[in-house]
């Protein structure tokens, strides 16, 4: 017989788990050991229950939070009947539902009284995983056993003591030991500090009571994501996103979904082409993360945010062996940004032709730097994934312009670039620039959010400098009308400035940078919603006198004049461009 709960101690139970999930983020953010962590946050937590199903995700990264999902129940299937007290389980591995193999993912049971009840999980994008290139991104790799070591589901504690032999084994093929080791340990007190926090909640309200709670808050989730597609027409939708030339022979590829309505049901179909032998293949687990950000961009529900939200949804990756459904070998290190967002994109654009009224804007693309060398400080070798690098803008809605430097899209704010000052302390650079980009958010009647530069050079040693992602030929897609006139401030690049006064535009590359000479990653700002012309003059008055946008594109893009002392509009002028 089902448990009766209250409505207050629903909230209440609801409540701790949410404290106990803040608390494990917050666990890693003081104890990490490397800026993707303690500065970054490139990390998400999660709880599961016994079944296991996910009952909590916290406001983190979505390219992590999708695929924890089918890799929590591809872990706990492979030691199923040797799940033990004090077991902590490890895992990076695309072909076991991961993400990629940057982000290791810790799962830890949680048992009361003998029995299995929860899991806490961690996941953390850890700055190297061995293999040829420095922090993982290796865009000469044709196969996933170049990219680094593939982690398939192991124990690192068994019964409460250390698997020291496993443990070392792992950090003896990862760079900058002493960062990873640290990451790892954060993780594990992470788990810990969550699992203190459970047991102590069902020490309170037992097993029953805490069990019922959590079907009711999955139950909550499946009604309001079942009543939200009601109010959406059956039919069946098609979107489509381009995947811009990488720069290594393959061209464009085109990404499409197809959206099914009938009732309370939603079903997603996604087709892709052939997958290749190039760094942006993305297996199921990380493909459920681009579909499932895409259905919460349009859905837009309040929390709580847990499994019972996709009770009413089918996903269809299409056939095994293509770009959004890889299967071994092929290399995949690149695509929680590439093709992700890109799909994440197509299955926005599909939702929003079944409910245009829930338009909103794509966030731009990430594009960004890995930095490695030998620190000449402390004569030790650094690792790192610049996230500061990758920071762009975000989309724009109905109501309102996008935010500035909060996206990109894989991550949708839950990144965080960190102190200038604190990156130059933990390496030996120095950041020249790190600021907002003139013109870079997508023109519409609501402005996209701008995009960032970041800027650096090496300090007495010569640096390795790896370059990931897109944005860099293709805008980010804006919305309901929205279109960009003037399109190179809108996309990413990477500059490289040499002693010699050269200057060279590369992406999707390895190059090595000596003191005196810089590098510049430009990120895409996000796309604008509306046309232009609709846009108030008085706002664009603003955004020129805050160099957001130039007075070009007052002209061009927002038909807009402005006196000569860019302190009033000329309205007369105004009503002619825009006539």
């Amino acid at each position: 017989m089902a448990t009766h709960v209250d409505p207050i101690t629903l909230a209440v139970v609801r409540g701790a788990l949410e404290t106990t999930q803040r608390e494990m983020t917050l666990t890693l953010e003081k104890t990490g050991r490397s800026s993707v962590f303690n500065l970054a946050h490139d990390y998400s937590n999660a709880l599961f229950d016994h079944f296991p199903e996910m009952i909590l995700q916290g406001q983190d990264i979505p390219i992590h939070l999708g695929s924890l999902i089918p890799a929590m129940k591809a872990v706990a299937e492979f030691f199923d009947g040797d799940i033990q007290e004090g077991d902590v389980i490890y895992h990076n591995d695309p072909a076991y539902k991961g993400s990629h193999i940057l982000d290791c993912c810790m799962y830890k049971p949680v048992f009361y009284k003998g029995e299995l009840v929860f899991w806490t999980v961690c996941k953390g994008h850890l700055t190297d995983i061995g293999g040829p290139v420095p922090a993982g991104y290796n865009p000469d790799a044709k196969e996933i056993y170049a990219e680094g070591l593939r982690i398939p589901p192991v124990k690192l504690w068994e019964q409460g003591k250390p698997r020291k032999d496993v443990i070392n084994l792992l950090l003896t093929n990862m760079r900058a030991r002493r960062d990873q080791e640290g990451d790892i340990n954060a993780q594990y007190g992470a788990c810990r500090v969550g699992e203190r926090n459970l047991i102590a909640l069902l020490d309170k309200y037992g097993v029953d009571t805490v069990k019922a709670c959590i079907a009711e808050l999955k139950d909550m989730a499946d009604r309001q994501m079942r009543s939200l597609i009601r109010d959406v027409p059956d039919g069946v939708y098609h979107g489509s996103a381009m995947l811009e030339d990488a720069g290594h022979g393959f061209g464009e590829m085109e990404i499409t979904s197809t959206i099914t309505v009938t009732g309370d049901q939603l079903h997603i179909a996604v087709q892709s082409p052939p997958q290749i032998p190039y760094f942006i293949n993305s297996y199921e687990g990380n493909s459920l993360s681009g579909v499932y950000l895409g259905l919460m961009m349009f859905a837009q529900l309040p929390p709580p945010y847990n499994e019972g939200l996709y009770r009413c949804v089918t996903v269809d990756l299409g056939e095994k062996g293509t770009l959004c459904n890889a299967v071994e070998p092929a290399p995949h290190v690149n695509c929680t940004t590439t093709p992700m967002e890109t799909l994440t994109d197509a299955v926005r654009q599909a939702l929003e032709q079944a409910a245009p009224e829930r338009v909103t804007a794509s966030w731009g693309h990430a594009s960004g730097i890995n930095i490695a060398g030998m620190d000449p400080r402390s004569g030790e070798q650094y690792v790192t994934m610049v996230l500061a690098s990758i920071i762009s803008g975000a989309g724009a809605t109905q109501v309102m312009d996008g935010w500035h430097a909060v996206g990109p899209l894989c991550c949708f704010g839950a990144l965080s670039s960190g102190d200038v000052e604190l990156l130059e302390y933990s390496y030996p650079i120095i950041i020249h620039r790190y600021g907002l980009l003139q013109d870079s958010g997508g023109a519409g009647k609501y402005r996209g959010g701008s995009g960032t530069a970041w800027e650096v050079e090496p300090r007495d040693h010569e640096m390795q400098v790896i370059a990931f992602g897109e944005g860099r030929q293709i805008a980010t897609l804006g919305a309901a009308g929205a279109e960009n006139r003037l399109l190179e401030p809108k996309l990413g690049k990477l500059v490289v400035d040499r002693a010699d006064g050269q200057q060279v535009h590369k992406h999707n590359t390895m190059l090595t940078i000596k003191p005196g000479e810089r590098v510049t990653n430009i990120n895409p700002g996000g796309g604008g919603y509306g046309p232009a012309f609709e846009r108030d003059p008085k706002a664009v008055l603003e955004d020129v006198r805050n160099d957001l946008v130039s007075l070009e594109a007052a002209e061009l893009e927002y038909g807009v004049a402005l006196n000569p002392d860019c302190l009033s509009v000329n309205w007369a002028e105004t009503e002619r461009l825009r006539g």
